[in-house]
């Protein structure tokens, strides 16, 4: 049997509220055998934060415990307005200790049964779906191995065990990188303390090396190969095609998902969206009401050939954006 574990996502006022609900959705409808608890992690006023960044729609409240979700709130140790995607870091610490956990990001649908997917909580890993987008590497500044070795030197970690011998020297993909939608481990805490500390270290004081490096919003995908290699994880944990793939869908705004993902995928979220109970409080969000209820996401999609795509995500946004579709 799969052994149970905790899934959490970030519930916080604005778009990310609607995107948790959309995923709460997709869990109970594609998922009937995922036993574990799914827990919404809610970022509290503080020093942190300009406003309040708790969820502030109570009917979306409403549906997320309907959905069988849990809200847990959470103090903003290290991260907030500054830079929002470390919620995924300072929500760790207050997860249940020793308890296996998934995090994913809150743009995200489950598409089939996440029971299915054999992970490996001693040997944490996170997705593979990533484009080359750090480091940027410039004329005369140090090249990649230079670039990752000064992070690895700086922790303490073997360098050379994280190179994939299989892809070219100075080519980004020999270089463990993930992309940071999707990562899993034996205990949050154990986990958090790691990436917690890594991401500081980085973000405070940068090693000489990163002088030519933009640090946001890249941290978090920074650090995160760092603790997984430090934490006996790998690059090849899980099989392909499962997370990110035919299990799960990182889509990230929902114009790109219409643009570009597979059919499974748009036949999932219009499925999981059309129930009364789940649309009366979606449509209170302009970009779900409009793609989804109002037909702007067909429109969308018939802009593209999803088996003939721009390679470049940026030529994607370009013309969408070019027909006055785009919505985040």
């Amino acid at each position: 049997m799969a052994e149970r574990f905790n899934i959490v996502v970030v519930g916080q006022a604005g778009r990310l509220q609607y995107e948790a609900g959309l995923f709460a959705a997709s869990l109970r409808a594609k998922s009937p055998r995922f036993d574990g608890r799914l827990i919404i992690a809610e970022p509290q006023p503080g020093a942190k934060w300009n406003g309040d960044p708790r969820i502030n729609d109570p009917a979306l409240r409403d549906m997320l415990h309907d959905l069988g979700a849990e809200i847990l709130p959470f103090e903003s140790r290290d991260f907030g307005a500054d830079y929002p995607e470390g919620n995924k870091i300072d929500l760790l610490h207050a997860l249940p200790e020793a308890e296996p956990f998934v995090f994913f990001d809150s743009d995200t649908l489950i598409l089939d049964e996440i029971m299915e997917v054999p992970f490996d909580f001693d040997r944490p890993s996170a997705s593979r779906r990533v484009e080359g987008t750090w480091p940027k590497i410039e004329i005369y500044g140090p090249g990649y191995t230079e670039t990752w070795k000064s992070l690895y030197d700086r922790f303490g970690i073997d360098f050379a065990s994280s190179l994939d011998p299989s892809q070219p020297d100075e080519h980004w993909a020999r270089y463990l990188y993930f992309n940071a939608g999707v990562f899993y481990h034996r205990c949050p805490r154990i986990f958090g303390e790691r990436f917690a500390h890594i991401a500081r270290s980085i973000r405070d004081d940068p090693p000489e090396a990163l002088v030519c490096q933009s640090l946001f919003p890249w941290l978090d995908q920074i650090a995160l190969p760092i603790v997984i290699h430090a934490l006996g994880g790998a690059r090849d944990a899980l099989p392909d095609g499962l997370i990110d793939g035919r299990v799960s869908c990182h889509y990230r705004l929902l114009p790109l998902l219409y643009a570009r993902e597979r059919t499974a995928v748009v036949d999932t979220l219009e499925e999981i969206a059309a129930p009364n109970r789940i649309k009366k409080v979606l449509k209170a969000h302009e970009p779900i009401k409009r793609m989804v209820y109002q037909g702007r996401g067909a429109k969308v999609r018939a802009l593209f050939d999803q088996e003939d795509l721009p390679r470049k995500e940026q030529a994607i946004r370009n013309r969408i954006k070019r027909e006055g579709f785009w919505m985040r």
